[in-house]
């Protein structure tokens, strides 16, 4: 279905400028050529599909952003794959995981320069640019900044110490207009709002736009912590498929650089999934069964593929 789907070249075009960022149907009809009634359809038969999904622009809901939902894409090419030859499938319920923070980056290469921007800078470009720190580590100097800065959200703080362990309690607001003359690789906005109130930069660096409900305003059907926890998986999914596309590098998708597969379990000194406990992570050459926990807990591991065994098999 998939395959089929993008086999039309226009909706091809169409997934590919969605690849790069939400836009909304004039922009697609701009980078495309194509008349809008015909970008109107083959938007309609993506988002049927479940390819592509639309949201009211929250700075003028006369518009429409469009976004293409790429971990869907790569489950379905994926599946698509596996369908002409078994041998094509992916590995399933693996992830390589970019280098732990704190590995050193190499002297040879510049680190990407990223800004995010957002309202009020108190929950959503916080929360990315913490995410792509801890992701991509020192290879990425990740900042956030604000159109109209307030303090950091409660719900913010909470969400990423407790669902990713990283600590933005320290943040402190930034007034978007005092760094513009500073240069960036890229700036990302991640509200309607701010996109259309974002400064020009020095350097002209790479835009792009992720069209985000404010999970303080409670936008996109959620309120408290839940919309809060939806903002953060969103932005960790697009933050995953951003790595490549800024520095291939950040992403290699080959095997683990270690012959090692760390094992989130239901284990038997806490009797939970592990994430709160790291030093009950165990540790097992891959293929075999979960050994002794390791106390050096995922930590000392770098490039790990990361595998949620099922009951039976997790000890």
């Amino acid at each position: 279905m998939v395959l089929r789907l993008l086999a039309d070249p226009v909706r091809w075009q169409l997934a590919s400028e969605l690849a790069g960022g939400d836009h909304r149907v004039r922009e697609l009809v701009a980078a495309t050529g194509h008349p809008q009634n015909l970008v109107s359809y083959h938007l309609r038969q993506l988002r049927d599909g479940g390819l592509v999904t639309a949201r009211r622009s929250s700075f003028d809901a006369r518009d429409t952003y469009y976004s293409l939902d790429l971990d869907g894409c790569a489950r379905a090419l994926g599946q698509g794959a596996a369908s002409l030859h078994p041998g094509l499938a992916p590995l399933p319920g693996l992830t390589t995981l970019p280098s732990e923070p704190g590995h050193a980056a190499s002297p040879a290469r510049q680190r990407r320069r990223v800004l995010f921007v957002c309202t009020g800078n108190s929950a959503r470009s916080p929360v990315a640019a913490a995410l792509l720190r801890h992701r991509a580590g020192p290879r990425v100097l990740a900042r956030s900044a604000g159109i109209r800065p307030k303090p950091v959200h409660p719900d913010a703080v909470a969400v990423l110490r407790e669902r990713y362990r990283i600590d933005i309690s320290g943040h402190r607001p930034t007034q978007v207009q005092t760094i513009a003359g500073h240069r960036f690789d890229y700036v990302i906005s991640l509200c309607d709002k701010a996109r259309e109130a974002c400064p020009e930069f020095a350097g002209r660096p790479g835009r792009i736009h992720w069209s985000l409900p404010d999970p303080a305003a409670g936008e996109g059907g959620l309120a408290g912590a839940a919309a809060f926890e939806r903002m953060a998986a969103d932005l960790d999914t697009r933050i995953r498929f951003l790595l490549p596309a800024i520095d291939p590098v950040l992403s290699e998708r080959a095997e683990p650089s270690r012959d090692y597969v760390l094992h989130l379990f239901t284990c038997r000194t806490c009797g939970g999934d592990c994430r709160e406990q790291p030093e009950h992570h165990a540790v097992a050459p891959r293929g075999g069964p979960p050994a002794s926990p390791d106390p050096g807990g995922q930590s000392r591991y770098i490039g790990l593929a990361v595998a949620r065994p099922d009951a039976q098999g997790a000890g």
